[in-house]
């Protein structure tokens, strides 16, 4: 699944696009059309637009063009597709077919060339400038103080809470999981039960395996990731992993060393 490694991969990938003139924009899919954007507002806003730069918060995507944001958001299985290239051509839970349908949105440009948001299970969206405070830090750059913020006095889970994009903004399940399994510390703690100590550890962790996984390729390769299975064992003392949900999402966890 695109969290925030494979979303800086398509971010790097749209940046080509920078400078071309929008010719015509493909959005045949008012549901994919979020906060309030119309697929008409779509059409008439971009359309002739010139676009400037493609950044990055998190999971979010923004290019900018000399009009409006374009918001780009991936879901599951969301792909970019750039002048017919791929910079990650299969997630995890993505089909290796593709149909013509599952193009949920694209811009042509002028003289050649196109941008396609591809989604086979049409989870991601498309936005005109979306709200980009409502996002916290960017897990690359996050710093020591920006965790203890973003844990704060909260008795969330402490999973839930680095899923919370509004605390901390980039990581999904398999990152959080890989992190705290590094970082040896339960995700179903409160936030606010960890120590100093451990919350370094912690950020330790999480700038680690950001690094590690996307020198390997995505966030699926982690070191966890095999044993993320129905009776999987730890990969570092051999326990029997947990599986539950935490922060609505599915959890593995080994209760030996994360504590």
């Amino acid at each position: 699944m695109p969290e925030i490694i494979e979303v800086e991969a398509y971010r790097r990938a749209i940046s080509a696009t920078e400078g071309r003139t929008i010719a015509s924009v493909h959005a045949p899919d008012e549901w994919f059309a979020k906060g309030g954007t119309t697929t008409d507002a779509l059409r008439s806003e971009l359309t002739g637009a010139r676009i400037e730069e493609a950044r990055r918060i998190g999971k979010l995507v923004i290019v900018d063009t000399d009009g409006p944001r374009l918001g780009l958001r991936f879901g599951m299985t969301g792909k970019i597709v750039v002048d017919g290239a791929m910079p990650i051509d299969h997630l995890l839970y993505d089909s290796p077919r593709h149909e013509p349908a599952w193009d949920r949105f694209g811009l042509e440009f002028e003289g050649a060339g196109a941008m396609v948001l591809r989604d086979p299970r049409r989870l991601g969206g498309v936005q005109l400038d979306p709200d980009e405070s409502r996002l916290g830090p960017d897990a690359l750059s996050l710093t020591l103080g920006q965790l203890r913020t973003a844990l704060g006095r909260s008795t969330a889970a402490l999973k839930a809470r680095l899923l919370d994009q509004q605390r901390l903004a980039g990581l999904g399940n398999l990152l959080a999981d890989e992190a705290l399994w590094r970082a040896r510390v339960s995700p179903v703690r409160e936030a606010r039960s960890l120590d100093a100590s451990e919350t370094a550890r912690l950020h330790r962790a999480i700038r680690t395996t950001l690094r590690v996984l996307d020198q390997r390729g995505g966030s699926h390769t982690g070191d966890l990731q095999p044993a993320r299975v129905r009776g999987g064992c730890c990969p570092r003392d051999g326990a029997a992993l947990r599986r539950e949900q935490v922060g609505g999402r599915t959890t593995y966890w080994c209760p030996g060393h994360q504590i």
